[in-house]
């Protein structure tokens, strides 16, 4: 998952994550306030937060081209473990997530 500053950089990460096969589906969801901290000081921000399925052997092409599309310096890139799922779903993601040749 990642946060976005808007919904149009939100749309454009969605759409090369998904071109590349980087990831089987790409969930952006409304607004949320962010408060942090960043350099010193307490910052306040609306982004729009995504949620990408994927493999974890596709994480790492992921985590690049998000740091390569992102403007923040330090984005926000967190993967969480799949405890359980249903088959179906999951050899879903597996075949929507494929490198062309192994297609």
């Amino acid at each position: 998952m990642t946060n976005m500053p808007d919904a149009d950089s939100a749309r454009k990460l969605a759409r090369l994550i998904l071109d590349e096969r980087l990831a089987a589906c790409v969930n952006i969801l409304p607004s949320i306030q962010s408060i942090y901290r960043w350099e010193g000081a307490i910052e306040d921000a609306s982004e729009i937060p995504i949620h990408i399925k994927t493999m974890a052997d596709r994480y790492p092409d992921l985590e690049l081209a998000i740091k390569n599309m992102h403007p923040y310096q330090v984005p926000e890139i967190i993967a969480i473990p799949i405890t359980e799922v249903s088959m179906a779903y999951l050899e879903w993601i597996r075949q929507e997530t494929r490198k062309q040749q192994d297609a």
